[in-house]
């Protein structure tokens, strides 16, 4: 709990110096252009179509990643079995290995002759370098950031409250969506801004199993990175783009989870 004395000036001075260094590239990225010219850059065609599929996929991913994720994370929250430690650490891996290793492992598993690409491209179905294949390099990087802020959330539940209202005869799953997920709610929204902020800033995964395909599979960051080699502006208007995006998400999650957080005796 945080305590209301005032904190020493050095405690400031030492935390001053990350803070700095963390603030001024990010305002750099938005104060290099003037706002009339940021606006024009990101009317540009390229710009435009990176900024829809990148909505369109991330959504996706993200809303995956929740219905996916959800079970995995009240399983992992709830209930000791053998290899419990291997399946969560399983699910951490994805955060850290390198992206790129990400993709290659995608693309080997569902590639043209991957594992199960092989067997889909029999039945005439292909999912590398296609707008699929962006969603589900955005789900494998952003998932792992929901499930363990759904399993903290979970864990944090009171279990004697769950127990209390199957007494009175809910049923388990009344019990889960009338008791646990309201009262795990600020850390499943919590998990739903990260995994749709990493989601959103995905490259290295998307860029070897989707490539970068403009109007296909080219997100905001692959079109910064295709914006850098010709057009410096509009690389700095669309980096500027995402990072007003990931700024307004995480602001809204935090009034959303301090609404809806229960009050503490």
């Amino acid at each position: 709990m945080a305590s209301a004395e005032r904190p020493p000036a050095a405690l400031w001075l030492a935390s001053s110096v990350l803070v700095v260094y963390i603030t001024l590239p990010l305002a750099a990225l938005l104060l290099v252009l003037p706002p009339g010219e940021l606006l024009e850059h990101l009317r540009s065609p390229m710009a435009l179509r990176a900024l829809w599929l990148s909505v369109k996929t991330t959504l996706v991913a993200t809303l995956l990643a929740v219905l996916l994720g959800t079970p995995l994370a009240y399983l992992l929250a709830r209930f000791s079995f053998r290899g419990r430690d291997v399946l969560d650490t399983l699910v951490d891996l994805p955060i850290t290995i390198p992206p790129v290793v990400a993709g290659v492992a995608l693309l080997l598993a569902f590639g043209r002759r991957g594992l199960l690409g092989r067997h889909l491209d029999v039945l005439g179905a292909s999912v590398a370098f296609t707008t699929v294949a962006v969603v589900m390099a955005q789900l494998l990087i952003a998932s792992p950031f929901f499930v363990k802020a759904a399993r903290a959330g979970f864990e944090s539940v009171d279990t004697r409250l769950e127990a209390a209202a199957r007494t009175l005869g809910a049923s388990p799953w009344r019990v889960f969506w009338t008791v646990t997920v309201p009262l795990a709610r600020p850390a499943l929204l919590s998990g739903v801004v990260l995994a749709w902020a990493r989601a959103l800033s995905e490259f290295g995964a998307t860029m070897m199993f989707a490539g970068n395909f403009p109007g296909r599979t080219q997100t905001l960051t692959l079109a910064v990175m295709t914006a850098l080699e010709s057009d410096l502006e509009t690389a700095v208007a669309v980096s500027a783009l995402s990072l007003g995006l990931a700024l307004v998400a995480l602001v809204a999650a935090k009034r959303m989870a301090g609404r809806w957080s229960v009050p503490r005796a």
